[in-house]
This record gives C-alpha cells, sequence and structure tokens, in this order.
C-alpha cells in the first residue's frame, strides 16, 4: 500500500486492536462488579436460561420448606397432646384401681370419683389446646394435613387426623361411684390407653416422614443453588489474572497507535 496521510492502515490496525482489548477489560470488570460469567441473556442465553429455570424451581422449593414446617409444627403439638392424654391416662387407672377397693368408705370414694373427673376435664383441655395454625388433628373431625412435596405441588405427604377425645376413646361417661363402675372404668381406660399409643404411633411415623423429607428438600435446594451456581458464577481468581494482564495488553495497545499515528509525520521528511 502507498504511503499516504489520508489513510494509516498501522493506526486502524492498532485501534482495532485496542478496541478489542478494551471490550474484553470491559468484560472482565463486570464478572468482577458482579461475580458472575452470565449475568444476563446476552452474555450466554442457553446458560442463563437454564439458570432462570433451576432459579425457579429453588424459589419454589421455599414454598415447600415452608408447607412440611408449617405441617410439622401442627403433628408436633398434636403429638405433645396426645403424650399429656396418655400421661393422665396412666393417673385415671391408678385412680380406678383404687376405687376398686370394695373396702372404701364413701368419702374416700367421692375424692377419688371427683379427681377422676377432673383429669377426664384435663383431657378435654388437652384436645381443645392442641391447635396450631388453625389445625388440630386430635379433636373430633380433626383436620388431616397435607404438605406439599415437591416444587410442582404435585406431590403432598399426608398425616390422618386421630382423634382424642373423649367420646372417641370411650370413657367420657365412667365413673368411679361404686366398685362396679370402677371395674367398668379400668377396663376403658385400659383400652383407651391402648389406643392412644397406637394413635400417638401413626401421629409419630407422620411427623417422622415430614421431617426426612425437609431434610432432603433442603439439601435438594442446596444442590441446586449450587448448581446454578456453577453455571453462572465467575472465577474471580481468574478473572483476576485477566484483569492484570488485559491492563497490560491495554498500556502496550495505547503505545502502539501512539506509534502507528507518528507514521504519517515521517511523510513530512520527504518534502523537506
Amino acid at each position: 500500500m502507498p504511503n499516504s496521510v489520508n489513510t494509516n492502515l498501522g493506526a486502524l490496525i492498532a485501534l482495532q486492536n485496542l478496541n478489542a482489548t478494551n471490550a474484553e477489560l470491559q468484560t472482565v470488570q463486570s464478572r468482577i462488579n458482579t461475580g458472575k460469567k452470565v449475568a444476563s441473556a446476552k452474555d450466554n442465553g442457553a446458560i442463563f436460561a437454564i439458570a432462570q429455570n433451576q432459579r425457579a424451581t429453588s424459589n419454589a422449593l421455599n414454598s415447600v420448606v415452608s408447607s412440611l414446617e408449617r405441617n410439622q409444627s401442627a403433628v408436633e403439638v398434636a403429638i405433645s397432646a396426645g403424650e399429656t392424654i396418655s400421661d393422665v391416662l396412666l393417673q385415671l387407672k391408678e385412680k380406678a384401681l383404687a376405687a376398686r377397693d370394695s373396702g372404701l368408705d364413701t368419702a374416700s370414694r367421692t375424692a377419688l370419683n371427683d379427681e377422676f373427673k377432673t383429669l377426664l376435664g384435663q383431657i378435654t383441655k388437652a384436645v381443645t389446646n392442641a391447635d396450631f395454625n388453625g389445625a388440630n388433628l386430635i379433636k373430633q373431625d380433626g383436620t388431616t394435613v397435607k404438605a406439599i412435596a415437591n416444587a410442582d405441588a404435585t406431590s403432598v405427604i399426608t398425616v390422618q387426623a386421630q382423634t382424642l377425645t373423649l367420646s372417641a376413646l370411650a370413657i367420657n361417661a365412667s365413673t368411679l361411684g361404686t366398685t362396679a363402675a370402677a371395674s367398668l372404668a379400668i377396663a376403658a381406660v385400659n383400652a383407651a390407653i391402648t389406643e392412644v399409643s397406637s394413635k400417638l404411633s401413626a401421629l409419630g411415623t407422620g411427623a417422622k416422614a415430614l421431617a426426612n423429607h425437609l431434610n432432603f428438600v433442603k439439601k435438594l435446594q442446596d444442590t441446586i443453588d449450587v448448581g446454578v451456581g456453577n453455571l453462572v458464577d465467575a472465577d474471580l481468581a481468574k478473572e483476576s489474572a485477566r484483569l492484570q494482564a488485559l491492563q497490560t495488553k491495554q498500556q502496550l495497545g495505547v503505545q502502539a497507535l501512539s506509534i502507528a499515528n507518528q507514521s504519517s509525520s515521517i511523510l513530512l521528511g520527504l518534502f523537506r
């Protein structure tokens, strides 16, 4: 190409190289500022779309965790009340056995019967207070909880209600007024103890299922978040090294452009 003051090929090439370096430098600086190598769809459309889908799943799992924790609390409240009822039944059995003694006088029998009725009232109170966020699994027609189990809400973990009222336990009419009544009360309380133990076992199994699935969902969410990070997060150590290299390259590019721009002035020497 002939020497010309209108067209400086060397300067054009130096400028192209400098612009390319500046563009790379801008990309590296953006990655350092955001901590991400794919911060938007224009960085890498396919990876960005995959990451967004996985973020949606992770966010949806927040609702799953909330549902599991809320329903787990409702079941645990029911278990606590059930254990209280089980303890009260043991005391009822003790009172009924004492009332079975035919040698008791009227005053003693009356006192035992009053204590027996008071204990029955404690069972009713325990059932009534076993409420969490509007859910009560042990009252009459109690709440059967259904916790969301996946990000699409297409699966649930169900814990059936277990009625522990006096009527359900068939001890609401029990008294200790006579030895015969005490015998009937003993049989009724023994049956109630067995039933409460069985229903507590069912509630405990449900609570364990909720706890296990909650632990799994939290681990799954952590794994998804790590996976998203692998897709979009920048390697800051690597970017730091690139930044220094590009800054040096930028300085050399500026010097090369300056040298190329001076080539036109050399032509002046031909006209001296």
